[in-house]
């Protein structure tokens, strides 16, 4: 296989920063597009001049110069679109959330694996580079022992607000939009909790306009967690340990945060030097499905399909502590 030739399914903001990115990636052709209607297609196709223009799904899924798609579509809709590529033997690398719920993400799993089909869950921070440098600085124990974790992220929608904001048919609020990334970065650096506790606010339709998590460890270790649509937050994270502390700033889950580390409490602030994206971040990501793809497997050693299940369920279970309810469940 001299290119992997890649599809996009959707064609909305995040889906053109992707096609932009494809640019980069070594070893990566961007050759379909597929939107609800042919003339949204054609139009992000003369955009990033891409081949093939498909006004249904259906069409992406069918040519074959697809390998993989990418699946840029409303959460609430990943199941679906997921399921549709991989019984056409599509590999499919779906954005976050992942799906509505963990039965959604287990039965796409098991689809994957019976049609043999690579299958990976879009979550990009996994392979920026500022996270990677993160978790080699842990494992060389820079921090020590882990004690605490603080992460949040929250911004006030400008109108017009898009409606999957809070549809809770469109699995809309705070925790599944935004509220994902603090708890990805608790579980992936801490593993699952021994114990949560969940609390949110509701907006009018019923989903939360902010969500307040906290995971506790047998070891001693604390996660909280925030997410928000009701005010601008600072986005940042903090790991701290008893032999010191990183954190990441504004925006710590894209490419464009900086990373600071502190050895102690009267040690003066380093600054991490760390590879700067070229693009939007999503080449990283990119890259490691294309290579995936190319060795022939069937599933991410960096973001296993277990890992994805875990964040599912884990989202699923401050739900319901939150009280938080979508007609899918």
């Amino acid at each position: 296989m001299n290119k992997v030739g890649w599809g996009i399914l959707g064609s909305g903001k995040i889906a053109k920063k992707f096609a932009a990115d494809l640019a980069l990636v070594e070893g990566a052709e961007l050759v379909a597009v597929g939107a609800r209607e042919l003339p949204a297609a054609e139009a992000f196709a003369q955009q990033f001049n891409i081949r093939h223009a498909h006004g249904t799904y259906q069409e992406l899924v069918q040519n074959p110069a697809v390998d993989v798609i990418y699946i840029a579509t409303p959460h609430s809709h990943h199941y679906e679109h997921g399921l549709l590529c991989l019984q056409h033997k599509k590999a499919a690398l779906i954005e976050k959330a992942f799906t509505i719920n963990a039965q959604q993400a287990k039965k796409l799993v098991r689809a994957a694996r019976q049609n043999n089909v690579f299958l990976m869950e879009a979550f990009w921070t996994r392979f920026l580079p500022h996270y990677l440098k993160t978790k080699e600085m842990i494992a060389e124990g820079k921090v020590g022992s882990i004690q605490s974790i603080i992460a949040e992220f929250g911004f006030k929608p400008t109108p017009p607000v898009a409606p999957r904001i809070y549809d809770p048919a469109l699995g809309g609020g705070s925790l599944l939009d935004i509220g994902v990334y603090p708890v990805f970065l608790a579980l992936d650096i801490l593993g699952k909790p021994d114990e949560i506790v969940a609390q949110m606010i509701p907006a009018p339709t019923g989903v939360d306009n902010q969500c307040s998590i906290l995971f506790k460890y047998k070891t001693g270790a604390l996660a909280q967690l925030f997410s928000s649509f009701n005010a601008n937050l600072a986005t940042g994270a903090d790991i701290a340990g008893d032999g010191g502390r990183i954190r990441m700033t504004h925006r710590f889950h894209g490419p464009t945060t900086d990373l600071e580390y502190y050895p102690d409490i009267v040690t003066s602030r380093q600054v991490v030097d760390f590879e700067k994206a070229k693009g939007n971040g999503y080449e990283y990501e990119a890259q490691h499905v294309t290579n995936c793809i190319k060795k022939g497997l069937v599933e991410s050693p960096l973001r296993t399909h277990a890992d994805t299940i875990l964040l599912m369920e884990t989202l699923v279970e401050i739900r319901k502590l939150a009280g938080i309810r979508y007609p899918a469940d």
